[in-house]
């Protein structure tokens, strides 16, 4: 895979299973509905999303996934600026992709379900309670943790006897960025649903907007800036505190 490629499908996967689990838990006759798992199952699902989507991708674009991690990365002069617009629109595209096949897979369940903001929600975020301050400052703050981690994360260190034996977690090294994501959602979530990445929230709610959900009501746009601004200016301050403390 190129690494746009890479960053496409790697974020349509995100989107895939991070907003399918919460279509599973909140839409209309689905299996997670009626098990009223809620909450704790979306954070879980998002987690576990993030870790097969870096998974799939680490090897082949470092699996930025996030255009708030992407401008980081650059920022802390780990990844080239010339390449940051190619990986957020493959970001952008792939989160569109992604939504669409939630749509595509639950297209029975939004037709069952009545409620419009139920239905958003498998799309897009949206606060709790519309406070454009307190919004902005729980995604910057949210994207901020995740940003942190990410730049603090190393490759293990442990030595083989033999230095042709490769030593390592393999796959599992993708596991602990999902860790934070599903700790983010835990702690920090309640707010706004913690988008806590542009791509995720933008490319989303434009499909929101475009496909043909049955009696969808509003995509929000008026509040669509909130998820974009929000952790571009959590990305800033990791990345800044990062070179501080280097």
């Amino acid at each position: 895979m190129t690494e746009f490629v890479a960053e496409l499908i790697g974020t349509a996967i995100l989107i895939l299973l991070g907003n399918g689990v919460v279509a599973n838990a909140i839409l209309k006759k689905t299996k997670g509905q009626d098990d009223h798992a809620g909450w704790l199952m979306i954070n879980l699902g998002w987690g576990m999303a993030v870790f097969v989507a870096v998974l799939i991708t680490m090897d082949f674009s470092g699996a930025h996934l996030n255009p708030a991690v992407t401008l980081a990365l650059a920022i802390a002069g780990k990844f080239a600026w010339s390449e940051v617009p190619m990986f957020v629109l493959a970001q952008l595209i792939g989160a569109a992709i992604g939504a669409t096949l939630v749509w595509l897979t639950y297209k029975d369940h939004y037709a069952a379900t009545e409620d419009q903001g139920v239905k958003f929600g498998t799309f897009a975020t949206a606060p709790a309670i519309r406070n454009n301050a307190s919004n902005l400052f729980s995604e910057m703050i949210g994207t901020f943790v995740l940003i942190f981690a990410v730049l603090f994360m190393t490759s293990p260190n442990l030595v083989a006897g033999n230095p042709d034996v490769p030593v390592g977690l393999g796959s599992l090294g993708a596991l602990p960025v999902g860790l934070v994501v599903f700790a983010i959602g835990m702690s920090l979530g309640g707010t706004t649903g913690y988008a806590i990445n542009p791509a995720r929230d933008l490319g989303p709610r434009i499909m929101h907007a475009i496909l043909p959900v049955y009696d969808k009501g509003s995509s929000g746009w008026d509040y669509a800036w909130i998820p974009i601004v929000g952790p571009v200016l959590g990305a800033i301050l990791a990345a800044g505190l990062f070179l501080l403390l280097g």
